[in-house]
C-alpha cells in the first residue's frame, strides 16, 4: 500500500486499517507544527486508492472501520468523498465507520446537505478535528486559518448533522502565566459542543517552526510543567459534560489520564493531584522537551 512520508493517526486508531487519500496536510501553515513540512500536499488518485483497497482486502478480511490519511482528509470534496467511500465499501461491504483528521476549514467547504449525506449515506460519520484551543487569541497566534467563532458554528453543524467526532486539544498553548484562562475558555467550548471524545497532548516547540523562534526569541515564554499540570486538572474541573470520553493519555504529557467524564472525573483529578505532590520541584519547574504533537 501507498504512504508518502511519515504517517499520522491518533493513537486510539492504532489497530485501525488505514488508507492513504491524501499526502501532507493542504493548511501547513499552523506555527507550532512542523509534521508535513517535507511533503508537499496531494490528492491521490482513485485508481492508486483502489489498488490500495484491492492490497488490503488479501491481509484484512471483515475489516469495519478505517482511518483516511493523511493530514486533514476531509479536504476533499464532498464528491471526492463519495467516491472514495464507494470504493471502500466494494472492497469491505462491512464497514461501519469512516474516519479521519478534519480541520474547522475543511467542514466550512461542505453544505448542511453534503454533511449529513456523507453522515448517512457513505458511512463518514466520525471525525478527529484539531481544535486545540477554546481561547480565541491563542488561536489567532497559531494561524490555523479560522477563528473561534467559527469553531462554535462548525461543531455545531457537526452534530446537527449526526457526525460523532472528536476534539483534539493541546495544553500549554498560552504559554505562562495563562494555563487556568485557557482551561475556563477551553471548558466554555467542550461544554457547548459536547464532544464524543476530548483528547489533550502538550505543546512541543519543534525545528523549522515559527513557535520555535518565538520562544528563542522571548515572544513566547512556554508554561513550566507544573503550569500545565495545573491546566490540565482546571479543564476536567470545569468540564461538565454526560458520558463524554476524556484521554489525557498521549505519552508526551506528564501526568496519563484516561476515562469518561463525570463519572471518573475524581480519579483524574487525584492521579494528578499525586503526581504533583510526589513529583521533584527541579522538574515542576522546567520546561520539558518533546518530540512530537
Amino acid at each position: 500500500m501507498k504512504f508518502t512520508g511519515i504517517t499520522y493517526r491518533p493513537p486510539p486508531e492504532a489497530n485501525t486499517l488505514l488508507l492513504q487519500v491524501t499526502a501532507g496536510c493542504a493548511h501547513n501553515n499552523c506555527t507550532y507544527c512542523s509534521m508535513y513540512t517535507d511533503v508537499k500536499f496531494k490528492v491521490e488518485k482513485l485508481e492508486q486508492i483502489e489498488k490500495d483497497l484491492q492490497e488490503a482486502q488479501k491481509l484484512y478480511k471483515s475489516e469495519t472501520r478505517i482511518f483516511l490519511v493523511n493530514g486533514d482528509a476531509f479536504v476533499l470534496s464532498a464528491k471526492k468523498l463519495r467516491k472514495i467511500s464507494d470504493l471502500i465499501l466494494k472492497y469491505f461491504p462491512m464497514m461501519e465507520t469512516i474516519t479521519m483528521y478534519s480541520s474547522i476549514r475543511n467542514i466550512m467547504t461542505k453544505t448542511d446537505e453534503e454533511l449529513k449525506d456523507l453522515r448517512d449515506n457513505y458511512r463518514i460519520n466520525d471525525l478527529w478535528v484539531g481544535v486545540e484551543t477554546g481561547d480565541a487569541d491563542v488561536l489567532k497566534s497559531f494561524n490555523k486559518g479560522y477563528t473561534m467563532d467559527d469553531t462554535y458554528t462548525q461543531l455545531k453543524r457537526l452534530k446537527t448533522a449526526g457526525f460523532d467526532y472528536n476534539c483534539k486539544l493541546m495544553l500549554g498553548t498560552g504559554g505562562r502565566g495563562k494555563g487556568i484562562e485557557v482551561a475556563q475558555k477551553t471548558a466554555e467550548l467542550i461544554n457547548k459542543t459536547k464532544p464524543k471524545m476530548v483528547r489533550e497532548t502538550t505543546l512541543g516547540f519543534f525545528d523549522g517552526t515559527q513557535l520555535q523562534e518565538d520562544v528563542k526569541n522571548g515572544k513566547f515564554l512556554p508554561a513550566t510543567e507544573l503550569e500545565i499540570l495545573e491546566e490540565q486538572k482546571k479543564l476536567i474541573e470545569l468540564i461538565n459534560v454526560e458520558d463524554t470520553h476524556f484521554a489525557s493519555n498521549h505519552y508526551i504529557n506528564a501526568v496519563s489520564v484516561n476515562g469518561f467524564l463525570p463519572i471518573q472525573k475524581e480519579n483524574m483529578l487525584n492521579s494528578i493531584n499525586s503526581f504533583i505532590n510526589n513529583a521533584d520541584t527541579s522538574f515542576l519547574n522546567s520546561v520539558a522537551a518533546r518530540q512530537s504533537l
